[in-house]
């Protein structure tokens, strides 16, 4: 027998998490919720419990597609439906797990029979599953881009489409979708935040009596969860009833002149693109109403739906930190106090639990206690300082401090980021697909077609499958018209796209390249090439050297947030010792060649070349280059020597690399002095030369 769900009024806090939930619950139409934070705050304990508040769902006996007996599906592939009998059963929690294919998620076609015998055997996928229930993605940010259009598009459309070689299913897909998210593990792209409704931040409490409760609690559940779940039964039947009132109550809702010019200016003030904002604004609005009891939206509903609404979608690139400034929200509909009164807020809609205490006294419903560290992305808050601005101007190293040592330089901040050239890895991968080096992937142009591998036919390449059968068709007593296919005769397309890389940095952080200031030029050109791995789908990693050796500054990893941050803060000084930052990145890739084998790296390495300390510091540096060319690692060098003298160090890197060296002038994708070529090109000539 299945334990009984974690009580939703039982869990401690997470007040805007329980709101936005019970929002969805009362609104589907609001899209969605997608939770930001840290592992381990009760994310999906809180869905699962959720999932039990909703109304039973009626649904035609056999159905697999749960279409409603008062309303069927009228493309319903099982339909169609014409007063059948009926059951009634709880609504769904599905869970889509992150190495889900597209076929587990929108449903596969039966190649075979449909050639064969024309017939649509369709396998329902998860979308089928989650209609009217709720889909719930864990860590969402980590799933293809692929996957992640079609369930967006699924939500967004209320059906799920399959279309493969003319055949084509379409089925009703409803469903209250909860996305997940750890930002340290990257961001969604911006077009993709946009499609979910709501967005709330998720953090542990960092009250004493608060984690006592939340540890008493679950205790109390682990040793009997159905003792403790009927001991929040009453609870849990208030707060089913306040729902089905609400969503009862939400037709009656008016949304006035007032309220709309409101959510308007508050949309237009936060320069949000496009109009989704606006419209999820007043469904949210018009939700949090329904909560409350009441039949008018007032300023509070469109405050609140604004800071639940607003936040992700106002990002403009890669290292800005999802939030809403509060102040500037109250200046924006202060403006508006002036207008016809409207009625007072109920005070009821600041905590979703009905009484706001339970049998073991409160549940967490006041404020969340002020966070230390972290900013709301998950990184940490440094603040931005650019050039021209009032801050000082960093001071170059003196040459030597004590112990023959340059002194530790204060981090410098970063120039203006801009579009880089693009680098690719040679050769065809399969690695996760992406935006940088040519690959075999799902998606794609087709260029040829093989036989599925261990049994599961991707996509069906036609022309193929009927030259491997035409042959065998009179062996087949095939003498007339038609074709006969068996599964041996089925090719799968091949097909090529591009992949995401591992583009590891190792970023010289010693005294020379403090030199002439140039540590602000440098990082500026690091943050741009960090942006162009995100907009690549790439993971990134940072190694930096400088002193007496290296570090690894960010382990692999999809947040190029967390590389814009370590690098803001990257201090310079002493001594340069590049063999030991290349022995260091050499040592990277071994371990995640482990972990991810598919994933194929971009060794990126920022430096003007120099080597100092030690015994024969250029000729180990030497070394360690030729040990990573040797290994097939592709790789450019940042050349960032300045000044009229030029020992054109870097370049010898670069040749002991096997690589491109590109200067700092030379990166920029748009200048017109740009050197036309890339790894692959300079490989080729290195290959050549050797010969």
């Amino acid at each position: 027998m299945a334990s009984a769900t974690y009580p939703f009024t039982a869990i401690v806090g997470m007040d805007d998490m329980r709101l936005g939930l019970l929002l969805n619950a009362i609104s589907p139409s609001i899209g969605g919720v997608l939770v930001r934070g840290e592992k381990g705050t009760a994310k999906t304990t809180t869905v699962r419990a959720l999932a039990t508040l909703l109304p039973v769902v009626n649904t035609v006996t056999g159905c697999r597609f749960s279409c409603d007996p008062a309303a069927p599906d009228p493309s319903c592939p099982d339909g169609p439906h014409e007063g059948g009998p009926s059951a009634a059963r709880p609504a769904r929690m599905v869970e889509l797990p992150v190495g889900a294919s597209e076929d587990r998620l929108v449903g596969a076609l039966d190649i075979e029979r449909a050639l064969a015998e024309g017939v649509k055997a369709f396998e329902p996928g998860l979308l089928a599953a989650a209609h009217r229930g709720v889909l719930y993605v864990d860590e969402v940010n980590l799933l293809g881009d692929h996957l992640v259009d079609a369930l967006l598009d699924a939500a967004a459309t209320g059906a799920a489409h399959v279309e493969r070689e003319g055949v084509s299913v379409r089925h009703a897909s409803r469903f209250l979708l909860v996305g997940t998210m750890n930002p340290e593990e990257g961001e969604l792209r911006p077009q993709l935040l946009d499609r979910f409704g709501l967005t709330v931040e998720v953090a542990a409490s960092r009250e004493t009596d608060e984690r006592v409760e939340v540890v008493r609690r679950r205790l109390a559940y682990d040793e009997d969860p159905a003792a403790f779940a009927a001991k929040w039964a009453a609870e849990e039947d208030a707060l089913r009833e306040r729902i089905a009132a609400a969503r009862a109550l939400l037709p009656d809702v008016r949304l006035g002149d007032g309220a709309l010019r409101r959510i308007a200016a508050v949309c237009a003030g936060f320069e949000v693109d496009g109009m989704r904002a606006d419209i999820v604004t007043a469904r949210t609005a018009s939700a949090l109403a329904a909560w409350a009891g009441r039949t008018d939206v007032t300023t509070a509903d469109v405050r609140q739906a604004a800071l639940l609404s607003l936040p992700h979608r106002r990002r403009r690139n890669p290292f800005d930190a999802p939030g809403l400034d509060e102040d500037r929200l109250d200046e924006i509909l202060n403006q508006f106090e002036d207008d016809e009164p409207e009625p007072e807020p109920d005070p009821e809609p600041e905590g979703p639990d009905p009484d706001g205490e339970g049998p073991d006294g409160p549940d967490g419903g006041g404020q969340q206690p002020p966070q230390d560290g972290p900013g709301p992305d998950g990184t940490p808050d440094v603040p931005q300082q650019r050039e021209g601005s009032d801050s000082p101007a960093p001071q170059e190293a003196p040459a030597s401090g004590p112990g023959g040592e340059a002194p530790e330089a204060p981090a410098v901040a970063a120039a203006d980021p801009f579009r880089t050239r693009r680098f690719d890895v040679p050769g065809l991968g399969e690695g996760a697909d992406g935006r940088r080096s040519r690959a075999l992937t799902a998606h794609g142009r087709t260029t040829g077609a093989r036989r599925p591998r261990g049994g599961a036919l991707s996509t069906l390449h036609l022309a193929a499958t009927v030259q491997a059968a035409a042959p065998h068709q009179r062996a087949r007593g095939r003498s007339g018209p038609g074709l006969v296919v068996r599964r041996d005769d089925l090719r799968e397309a091949v097909r090529e796209g591009r992949e995401g890389n591992l583009v590891l940095f190792v970023v010289d952080a010693s005294g020379s390249m403090a030199a002439r200031k140039r540590m602000s030029a440098v990082k500026g050109a690091v943050l741009s090439l960090l942006m162009d791995a995100y907009q690549r789908r790439d993971k990134i990693g940072m190694i930096t050297f400088r002193g007496a050796g290296a570090e690894v500054a960010l382990p692999p990893t999809s947040s190029v947030e967390a590389g814009a941050a370590r690098l803001e803060k990257l201090p310079t000084g002493g001594r340069t010792p590049l063999a030991a930052g290349l022995l260091q990145a050499h040592e990277v890739l071994r371990v995640e060649r482990l972990r991810d084998p598919s994933r194929r790296p971009l060794l990126v390495v920022v430096t003007d070349g120099r080597a100092t300390g030690g015994p024969e510091p250029l000729d180990r540096a030497s070394r360690a280059a030729r040990l990573l060319a040797g290994e097939g690692t592709a790789s450019v060098v940042v050349d960032c020597e300045a000044g009229p003298v030029r020992l054109g160090l870097a370049g010898e890197l670069g040749r002991a690399l096997g690589g491109p060296v590109v200067t700092l002038d030379e990166l920029r994708a748009d200048n017109v002095s740009a050197l036309v070529r890339d790894v692959r090109t300079v490989r080729n000539t290195n290959t050549r030369r050797a010969a």
